[in-house]
């Protein structure tokens, strides 16, 4: 079993694109190993639970391999178990959702009541 860096195994699974990225999640504290803040060049060891904050979702991974070597996302679920729970998943769709209200072009800023009407119907989501 060799020695890998968080920085770099976050990298080789695809959790993070680059491993700049993944080093300076580990600097800004999101990146947490074991309920434990972690620093870019700490090892890691088989089982580990990793907790990855990337707002709105906070993602949690078990270590199940290690491998220092850039993975195929097709070969990347042999080496990382995604254990987030669907509930931090749906947050992801809520973020899409998007409210669009027409108003005709040139009529102005929205009058109070209509403000109220808006407000009121983002409240609601």
């Amino acid at each position: 079993m060799e020695d890998v860096r968080i920085d770099k195994w976050l990298w080789a699974v695809r959790i993070y694109k680059t491993r700049s990225e993944a080093a300076d999640a580990c600097k800004q504290g999101k990146v947490i190993i074991n309920n434990i803040d972690c620093k870019p060049s700490r090892t890691i060891k088989t089982g580990e639970i990793i907790t990855i904050r990337k707002l709105p979702v906070i993602y949690t991974y078990r270590v199940i391999d290690i491998t220092g070597n850039r993975q195929s996302a097709k070969n990347a679920v042999q080496y990382v178990e995604n254990l987030t729970s669907q509930e931090e998943l749906d947050k992801l769709d809520k973020k899409n959702l998007t409210l669009f209200v027409s108003r005709d072009k040139g009529s102005g800023r929205p009058t109070k009541k209509e403000r109220r009407t808006l407000d009121n119907l983002m409240n609601e989501m």
